[in-house]
């Protein structure tokens, strides 16, 4: 999925946000490499194959969107038996490759032994990554997600050599800490130590929202792999901006700017069928579009209780 000499623009996860028809519509902009799932929570047992087949509808299709974008699972969890007999489920439901999830920082998912809370022990990662990497046949790979530590930025150090010890194929590193959040500032220049020091890539992530941003990252980690996430929606024409840049192919034309355009081309895709779920993706779009990019109408519109009465105040 990932290839060391190869350049490669990655969808991030996104809780709440990038499910199967986002990740569906998102793939269709042809920008992307790969895309990974939202994280799939194993706590007091197993998870069973039902389960990925729910979660992850692309299984079902070789991995992949309908618009043809690979999709790799991540798990999130802290019990190393219990991950890696999730991780077999996973490929036994279709999964090509799998992702562990050390970064998520929610208060929630760290209070129950998940995310950025293993952060503080660099040895269960190791532990992880290993127990995964063991249960799973030799040509699934298998990766690690991190931020920069806990508190402080120079625990990724420790932390990305035991996801590699661990068995990790790549690494991807959100370039703040878990107190932060995703409060500003990043620090990328951590990530091409990191980088120098390991014998598998490393993915950027964290705080790209223009291409001078991405400039300025490829810039001082010397990475050749990144992920975007949340500035994909508030500026859609990002990722072809990026893959040009790195000379990945964009076989679809750039996506709209106007806004009206592409958030009706969102909700045919997801289908009147979910109108509930069309109007919640719509409005986490409009938001992030408002605070991150030059959607100036959020105020108006985020009250609309209805498909039809959003579209209506947009034309208005």
């Amino acid at each position: 999925m990932l290839h060391r000499d190869h350049p490669a623009l990655v969808l991030a996860p996104m809780d709440g946000i990038t499910d199967a028809p986002m990740r569906d519509f998102l793939g269709g902009f042809g920008a992307f490499s790969y895309a990974v799932t939202e994280f799939i929570r194993v706590s007091q047992e197993a998870l069973p194959v039902k389960v990925f087949r729910r979660e992850v509808p692309e299984l079902e299709a070789a991995g992949k969107t309908s618009t043809g974008l690979p999709v790799q699972v991540q798990l999130l969890g802290g019990d190393p038996e219990r991950m890696a007999g999730s991780a077999v489920s996973a490929v036994k439901a279709g999964a090509s490759c799998i992702d562990i999830n050390f970064g998520c920082p929610a208060p929630v998912v760290n209070r129950h032994d998940g995310g950025a809370s293993l952060l503080r022990h660099p040895c269960r990662i190791r532990d992880l990554v290993r127990a995964v990497r063991e249960a799973v046949p030799a040509e699934i790979p298998v990766s690690a997600k991190l931020r920069l530590g806990w508190e402080s930025i120079e625990d990724i150090h420790e932390n990305a050599q035991m996801a590699a010890e661990g068995g990790a194929s790549w690494i991807t590193i959100h370039a703040r800490t878990r107190t932060q959040g995703y409060q500003p500032p990043v620090y990328w220049s951590p990530l091409g130590v990191v980088r120098q020091s390991l014998d598998i890539p490393v993915i950027a992530n964290g705080d790209i929202w223009t291409l001078d941003d991405f400039k300025l990252c490829e810039e001082q980690t010397g990475c050749r792999h990144f992920m975007i996430g949340r500035s994909a929606l508030a500026n859609p024409r990002l990722s072809h901006e990026i893959a040009d840049h790195l000379g990945l192919p964009t076989p679809n034309p750039l996506p709209s700017t106007d806004w009206l355009t592409n958030f009706q081309r969102l909700a045919d895709h997801i289908g009147q069928d979910s109108a509930a779920k069309t109007i919640l993706r719509l409005k986490q779009w409009m938001k992030l579009g408002a605070k991150h990019g030059d959607f100036a109408r959020f105020d108006e519109v985020k009250l609309a209780k209805t498909v039809p009465e959003l579209f209506a105040l947009l034309q208005a």
